[in-house]
């Protein structure tokens, strides 16, 4: 019979002396490579644990009464539970540093010839998924921060037209559009005089359907005729916020063995929507959740997500989901390096910017 376990408090953890820390740690990490319950003998035999059994089972029994461990069966080992694990990478976790040989591989694994935030993240997302066996999470702010600078209609056919935007951050969005009727040379000029009057330099972000129809009922005579491609441009400016979350790797979650499958396949219904609602932007540069802090319908699951800045702001978020029996300490450096690479990457941009601003204006 597994033992009542208390809720643990914030203090708690004040309340261990370093050698049930050690144990605390010692129990977690043998656990995350064997994913089997450990016992008192196996902490005993460590190097660094110099106490007899008996002491360490009266300590393991101390940890599960504050909610740190628990024992699946009466006559079996302790595991950790997601307040353990709390408590270990907050506090007792020796994250690994990485080799000169990791950075080196995980700078190859970038997509540096394309350095849009974009094309970054995707390729670091990669990256993870493959070094993890987890699924990645991209969280992408950019169009808060992102412009349009540019909206063209090309003319494909008969009465069919491209529209094009193009934003400050560099990402590029597509959509085809059938007309009742084909347009005039004037009446393209004037939409694409327009647009630059009116949008150029408005953030993606404030492009609502409101001031879709606004821009409407100023055109005056050309309302009818460039209506439908107000409209399509409003939707390309939702396709950007659309893409705000990316899941991929799933496949990864589906072959572990300790996730329950039917709780994936729920997630990922509504995968989007709930990252979305669990990733939190006040949040330091690393979070770590879990299946048990609620909302994320995966028991006995992890994410971790860690921030891409550009210019001092948000500029998107990277990470893994998995099972919470991960190796934290050789994952979380890896999520911290990846992000911390891509924000120097997509700052050295910013700084070209400014510094080509500079020349030009020296030159006039």
């Amino acid at each position: 019979m597994t033992a009542q376990v208390l809720k643990p408090r914030k203090e708690v953890s004040f309340l261990l002396d370093e050698r049930k820390r050690k144990i605390l740690a010692a129990v977690i990490d043998a656990y995350i490579v064997t994913g089997e319950p450990v016992g008192s003998k196996a902490i005993a035999s460590l190097p660094d644990i110099r106490v007899s059994p008996a002491t360490i089972r009266n300590d393991m029994a101390v940890l599960e009464q504050l909610g740190y461990l628990e024992q699946p069966h009466t006559s079996a080992g302790r595991i950790p539970t997601y307040s353990g694990y709390r408590l270990y990478i907050d506090e007792l976790m020796n994250a690994k540093s990485l080799s000169d040989e990791e950075k080196q591989m995980l700078d190859e694994y970038l997509d540096v010839d394309v350095p849009t935030a974009d094309a970054l993240i995707e390729s670091a997302s990669k990256a993870l998924s493959e070094l993890t066996h987890c699924a990645t999470v991209v969280k992408n702010v950019s169009p808060k921060f992102s412009v349009i600078t540019k909206v063209e209609v090309i003319p494909t056919g008969r009465r069919m037209y491209v529209l094009l935007m193009i934003t400050s951050s560099g990402n590029i969005r597509n959509k085809v559009c059938r007309l009742e009727f084909d347009l005039t040379n004037e009446q393209m000029e004037f939409f694409s005089r327009y647009m630059a009057e009116n949008l150029q330099g408005v953030s993606i972000d404030e492009l609502s359907e409101e001031t879709v129809e606004k821009l409407v009922a100023a055109m005056g005579t050309y309302m009818v005729t460039l209506t439908p491609l107000l409209k399509g441009v409003c939707e390309l400016a939702e396709g950007f916020k659309d893409n705000e979350i990316k899941v991929s790797g799933e496949k990864n979650l589906l072959a572990r063995q300790d996730i329950n499958n039917a709780q994936i396949a729920k997630f990922l219904e509504n995968k989007n929507e709930v990252v979305k609602n669990m990733l939190d932007d006040s949040f330091g540069d690393l979070q770590v959740l879990f299946g048990e802090d609620g909302g994320f319908i995966i028991e006995n699951s992890s994410m971790i997500v860690s921030k891409i800045k550009k210019g001092g702001k948000t500029a998107g978020s990277l990470g893994v989901i998995g099972p919470m029996r991960l190796d934290y300490a050789k994952v979380i450096p890896y999520i911290e390096y990846l992000t911390g690479r891509i924000t120097e990457l997509i700052s050295e941009d910013d700084d070209e910017d400014d510094e080509d601003q500079l020349q030009r204006k020296g030159e006039s």
